[in-house]
């Protein structure tokens, strides 16, 4: 496992790969959740790079990626530009991409909009871009506009939150997440910085902001209805609730499967064998109708 970077036009973005000279493997290029890092897959490249071209994205503002401009506020449109960049730079005509949670999200989106490059696609805990009622519009706005100024105000008159240690970060993201410190300690590990004796943490603090807006159940449909390739929807037994029922999501997609793993919201780290399992069986039949 190594670290590498994608030049983009605006930032420079990082990313772990385990990536060898045989261009016959696939590429596989995973995109984690809001406030994680590409350290969320460690746990599966042990049982993934026999079959891929293994590659996990550190998000702008996340982990070691640079941030946005000090006027950006991660728009969730911009994420699908940020993808789009990397792959380009990508030794592939084609990417298996898997995402989990906002990392789901977005490769649903972009796989919508450039078909022609994505030969699969894995959304762990999450499925179509977040999208609500058109009355919501005028409060979605104020709140979001709210929030930046509520930031602003923080970051003026607050020093940045300081932990006495290590522990105590991966104390504190325990709590938040419930789950065991050694699952999450590779999250934390790329998640913190040591400056002078304290640690802090890497992630921007604008990526608390609320949205400004969000999309309409007809244009996340639209999206959703217009991915080609084959969509494996992968869940934990105690993750998201929307996602226990049979989401009306999963009715817009043309081609895709649901499966369900033990764990919750973080199921791909709680069950890394049963997660492996299913994308390698997933991607294997893509490839032997290819």
């Amino acid at each position: 496992m190594k670290e590498m970077a994608f030049q983009l036009a605006e930032r420079q973005l990082t990313a772990m790969t385990v990536s060898d000279s045989d261009a016959e493997k696939p590429i596989l290029l995973m995109l984690h959740g809001w406030q994680d890092n590409a350290a969320s897959f460690r746990s599966l490249f042990p049982q993934l790079q026999d079959h891929y071209r293994l590659y996990a994205l550190d998000w702008p503002g996340h982990g070691y990626s640079e941030r946005r401009d000090a006027d950006n506020y991660y728009h969730f449109f911009d994420y699908v530009d940020d993808l789009h960049q990397v792959i380009l730079q990508l030794d592939a005509n084609k990417v298996y991409l898997v995402g989990h949670s906002l990392g789901a999200l977005v490769a649903s989106a972009y796989s919508a909009a450039f078909p022609e490059k994505v030969a699969g696609l894995v959304l762990i805990e999450g499925l179509s871009p977040l999208h609500e009622a058109h009355d919501n519009a005028v409060t979605r706005l104020r709140n979001g506009v709210l929030s930046r100024q509520r930031y602003r105000q923080r970051s003026q008159q607050k020093p940045r939150r300081k932990m006495a240690s290590f522990e105590q970060a991966l104390a504190l993201r325990c709590q938040v997440n419930q789950l065991s410190a050694a699952l999450l300690n590779p999250i934390v590990e790329r998640g913190v910085q040591c400056i002078d004796g304290g640690y802090y943490w890497r992630h921007d603090e604008r990526l608390r902001c609320d949205s400004l807006y969000r999309i309409a159940q007809e244009h996340a449909q639209a999206l959703m209805s217009a991915i080609e390739c084959p969509v494996l929807s992968i869940v934990g037994e105690h993750g998201f609730p929307r996602l226990q029922q049979r989401a009306p999501e999963l009715g817009w997609v043309k081609n895709i499967q649901q499966q369900r793993v033990a764990g919750g919201h973080h199921c791909h780290l709680e069950s890394p064998k049963a997660v492996c399992k299913s994308i390698v069986a997933f991607m294997s039949n893509i490839e032997n109708l290819a």
